[in-house]
Formats: C-alpha cells, structure tokens, sequence
C-alpha cells in the first residue's frame, strides 16, 4: 500500500508531504482545486510523459517520491533542462525500470478507462487474469516470438541467396578462369625475368662471348699471367717483405677471377635462342595481365586473393542453403509448438470465459441494473497473433434482452462506468495489486446507484487500498480516511494542498457537496445521515 506521498515543484503543488492510512481513501475538492493535479504527480511514478508545464518554479527540479510497505520507496526527479532521473530505494534505475515496478502494485483507474471495455487487449488480459492461463500466455508468446525472429531470418537468408543465385553463374565462370589459370605467387616477376632474357638471348650471348675472350686476351690467360706475378712477388718477399702481402692478395684475386669466369661460362650454357619459348612465355604474361586488369589488381598475390574469395563465396552460397534447410525445419517445429500452446490457451480460454462473465454480471446487477446480461465471447481467430488464436467480445445488455451487442455500441457512459467498476471488484479479488486509484469512476451516475458504487469501492477497501477521487456525497461518506484537495492563494499565486479531515470537517464537506456553495442546516443534517448509515 502507498504510505507516504512527497511531492516537490509539481504545477500548483509547491511542497507537499502526506502520510496515507490502509483501506479506503476517499478524496474530494472543488473542481479546480487540484485533484487532477495529485493523480498526475502519481502518474509519473508509472512512467508517463513529464511535459514542461509540470514545473512550478522553473528553476528547480520537480520531484515525486512515493514510499509503499516492505520499506520500498520509488522516486522520480525532472529536471527544468527536461532531463529525467529514476530511483528505487535511493539507487538509480531506468525508467523502464521504475515503470515496470510501479505498475505491480498501483493502478490508476481514470475518467474514460471504461473505455477499455472494448479494447481486445485488455479484455484478453482480464480473461487470462481470471482464467489463470496468464503463464500460458508467457510460453506461447515465448514461442511466437521465437518462431517471428526464425520466420523472419528465413526471409532475410532467403533475400541473400537469391542475391547470390542472380550472379552465380557469372562468378563461377570467373572462379575457373583463375583456377584454370594456376596461379603461382610470384610467377609473373620469373616470367617477366626470363622474357627478358628469351627476347635479347643472341644479344647476350655475343656480349658472353666477348667477356670470355676478355679473360683471354691475345690467346693468353689472365689468370696464369696473375699467377706468374703472384708467384714473382711471394720470391723477391724475402728481400722486400711487404711483396708477400701483395702476392697474397693477388692469388686471392686470381681465384675470384677463375670463379667469375666459370660462371659466366655457366650461364652462357643456359642462355638459349628460343622463339617457341619466348611466345609461350609472353602468352602465359598476357594471361596474368589481362587477368589482373580484369580484377582491377597489380599483381598474383591479389589474383590468388581473388580465387580464394570466389572459392569462399560459392561456399558460402552452400552454407546458406543448408542453413535455410535447417531453419525451414526450426520454423516447422516451432509452428506446431505454437499451435499446440494456442490450442492449450484457448481451452483455460473457453472454460474461464463462463465464469468469468457470470462473476461481473453478478456485480454489475447489484449496481442497480437487475436486468443486466454480461457475457464474455470467444472464438477462433483465423490466424495466431501475439495474445493468441482467439478473438473476444464482451456482450451486453442492460434490460434483459437475450440480444446481446458489443458492450461498446450498447452501453451509455454510466453503465460503463458501472461495469468497469463491476471488472475491477472481480479482478481485485484475484490480484495481489496492494493499491487502486479511482478517478471520479462515478461520473455519469447519481442517487442510489452512487451509493451502490461507493459500497463496492467500500468493499475493495476491506482487501487492500482503495483511492476513491469523487465528486458524490453518496461515495464520498463511505467508511474510510477524507482527505480534502484544496487551493489557497498566496502571494498573488495560487497554491494546491491536501489534507485529511475531522470528523466535524468531514461533515462539513459532504453537506458543500451535497448543497453547493451555500451551507444549509438540511444538508448539514443529511451529511451526518450518511456517514451516520455508513461508519
């Protein structure tokens, strides 16, 4: 239950902080005093909107607190800049958060929530409420859910392999292009080397031929010339020591001389006129090059790149459809399954619709409507939705015709509001909700059948807290705490407050509600009458 409100910088609140007892509490004021203004502060609490015009002073933050049993607190501070913070119990939470804990244990029933009656997501959730298939309802939607993303991924996989299916041929054209091409990373630059070489091969080998004569000069060796030298110098070294080192370093020359010499004969072995050679080499160049302008690349290395990407690819195409193979079955699995809980659903469906409808056209014929039919409609809808495969009417008649229409085309502002009234008294009784808000639920009713609603509202309060804002007497003077909504006016600014009432005050304010401005001893009298009959 909601024990404590605090409010802080919210419209014409200033400040306020008011404790609140169990049970039922009826809250009444003028119109214009503010009663709105209380149930909107709450609100936030629940996660609605905060616009700008919330803030009393513009400079300070606007602030909401609400302390409930079990030592919970919950909290929401708006700051001018529009930013908006949430806590529980003094840590931060997301507003989400703050939404979803405030919803379990306060609900706020407004002016037009009657409207709902004839909303098909709420009329579910109260039959799911009744009917104890609300965790049914959890393990179907679970699957639904699950059988929307997989139908959903089908859809996407499915958009791919057509993507890669249009071009398919094209890319394996060009995968066996490359593959026939037997790519060799760094092929080309030996290619482009041994062309070189193919397409000056006579004029090489004229200019071997004259390094070789070179070496022979005049049909003598240079080699044995230096060897001879060196032979001279290493003898005349015991005369003229430092000859020794020069004979040295000519030997030393000599042999790298023979080496280079054997090896430039080597190679001109090699060195081949070839025009078959040189074509099939340049064939094989043009290959790789028309290959790599085609790919828009500069060398094998990317070509090879390139191969291995088409490789992957056609691969990937293969993984694909086994993939759509695999969820195709999921998704079939999953189908059943939901059919199966659909199924499981609509039987708690059927068996609690019964019931249900007799509990509130039982409630709703105490509320002065003795005539009154109420029947809860449930047939198959004709495809699964998220709530299930059900649709559901609730029927109505106020005068007993067996005729029953939709509740919505039937039934006048009261008798809605009679009916909701009649739903939340049922419901109440099933829920572990601690605390419930009516907002002026009697609007469009008087007389006897306020007093009827306001003895139901009476009866809610014996289970839990029950907030009753009213405008009737006949509600208003129900056992429980009176608290009055009023606006003074100070500094040339008009403020709202809010406190509990006397008994004396008590009396006084039903007889205002029940004669107006103008106090007479009759309503005076009558005042004390009903709560005489009703404490």
């Amino acid at each position: 239950m909601l024990r404590k409100l605090i409010i802080q910088n919210y419209a014409l609140i200033d400040s306020l902080d008011i404790s609140f007892p169990e049970g039922l509490v009826i809250i009444t004021g003028e119109t214009g005093a503010g009663k709105s203004i209380l149930l909107g502060a709450i609100s936030l609490l629940l996660g609605h909107k905060a616009e700008a015009s919330v803030f009393n002073d513009s400079t300070k933050n606007c602030v909401v607190e609400a302390e409930f049993d079990d030592d919970l607190i919950l909290r929401r501070v708006i700051t001018p800049a529009g930013r908006s913070r949430s806590f529980l119990n003094d840590e931060p939470v997301t507003l989400a958060k703050l939404t979803e804990i405030s919803n379990k244990i306060i609900d706020i029933h407004g002016q037009h929530q009657h409207l709902l009656l004839s909303d098909y997501a709420f009329q579910l959730s109260v039959l799911d409420q009744y009917a104890g298939s609300q965790g049914d309802l959890e393990r179907y939607r679970d699957v639904y859910d699950m059988h929307k993303a997989k139908s959903e991924e089908l859809v996407e996989l499915q958009r791919e392999i057509d993507a890669l299916a249009s071009d398919a041929e094209y890319r394996e054209f060009q995968l066996k292009q490359l593959e026939d091409a037997r790519l060799v990373e760094g092929e080309l630059e030996e290619l482009e080397q041994e062309q070189g070489q193919l397409a000056n091969a006579e004029t090489i080998k004229e200019n071997i031929q004259t390094v070789v004569s070179l070496f022979n000069p005049y049909e003598v060796s240079l080699s044995q010339n230096i060897k001879e030298a060196s032979s001279l110098l290493s003898k005349m070294a015991a005369y003229i020591p430092s000859f020794e080192e020069y004979a040295s370093r000519l030997e030393s020359a000599r042999i790298e001389l023979d080496d280079i010499e054997q090896d430039v004969e080597r190679v001109a072995e090699g060195v081949t006129v070839s025009p078959q050679r040189l074509e099939q080499v340049e064939q094989r160049m043009s290959l790789l090059y028309d290959l790599m302008k085609k790919h828009h690349c500069t060398t094998v290395r990317e070509l090879i790149g390139i191969r291995e990407s088409l490789r992957d690819s056609a691969q990937g195409a293969q993984d694909l459809e086994q993939r759509r193979d695999l969820l195709i079955e999921e998704i079939s699995a999953l189908e059943s399954q939901r059919k199966e809980l659909a199924a499981l659903l609509s039987a708690k469906r059927e068996k609690g619709a019964p019931q249900l409808a007799r509990c509130i056209e039982s409630a709703v014929r105490s509320l002065e409507m003795p005539r009154a039919i109420f029947d809860v409609e449930v047939s198959r809808s004709e495809k699964l939705t998220p709530k299930g495969g059900d649709k559901l009417r609730f029927l109505f008649s106020a005068n007993g015709d067996s005729r029953l229409s939709d509740i919505s085309k039937v039934a006048s502002g009261g008798e809605l509001s009679r009916v909701m009234l009649a739903l939340k008294s049922v419901m109440a009784k099933l829920t572990t909700l601690p605390t419930m808000i009516f907002d002026e639920i009697d609007t469009g009713v008087s007389g006897k059948i306020a007093d009827k609603m306001g003895t139901m509202i009476g009866e809610m309060g014996e289970n839990m807290q029950i907030f009753s804002i009213t405008h009737l007497p006949q509600i208003a003077s129900k056992k429980g705490a009176h608290y009055l909504v009023y606006k003074e006016f100070v500094d040339g600014g008009a403020k709202t407050y809010i406190r509990q009432l006397s008994d004396q005050e008590r009396v006084m304010e039903l007889a205002r509600m029940l004669s107006g401005a103008d106090l007479t001893d009759a309503a005076v009298e009558n005042a004390k009458e009903l709560l005489k009959n009703n404490l």
